[in-house]
């Protein structure tokens, strides 16, 4: 059986390569990003089963490209989980406008990966 595969978007090294290791243990095929403006295009292309964005991005705004992958039709069913600081709450709070699925803090995301991987992949 093949692999699901997950989109991983971050830019600093921890905790992004956390989480992708964490998912490859889990079982993930891994695409990484660093690149927050090439997200739809890569989600677009690649098929993944779920996406992972780091929020707090110095170059791009990681909300907007969410909200652009919530606007188009390929690309609008993805579960997408944002980790973040915890005390990046305002940013938390543009990222659930946004669409994302589900927002966590970055120190909880190794933790309790498959539970949220889980959550955000129940279908409604």
């Amino acid at each position: 059986m093949t692999e699901p595969l997950a989109l991983v978007l971050y830019e600093k090294l921890l905790p992004g390569s956390q989480v992708a290791n964490r998912l490859q243990d889990l079982k993930y095929r891994v695409e990484i990003l660093s690149d927050a403006s090439r997200l739809v295009e890569c989600a677009q292309q690649s098929g993944p089963m779920i996406v992972l964005v780091d929020l707090e991005c110095a170059k791009d705004n990681v909300c907007a490209q969410v909200a652009k992958l919530r606007q188009m039709p390929a690309t609008q069913h993805l579960p997408v989980i944002g980790f973040s600081n915890e005390r990046a709450t305002a940013l938390q709070e543009a990222a659930k406008a946004a669409g994302t699925t589900l927002v966590v803090s970055d120190t909880a995301i190794i933790t309790h990966l498959p539970q949220f991987l889980e959550q955000a992949l129940q279908l409604d």
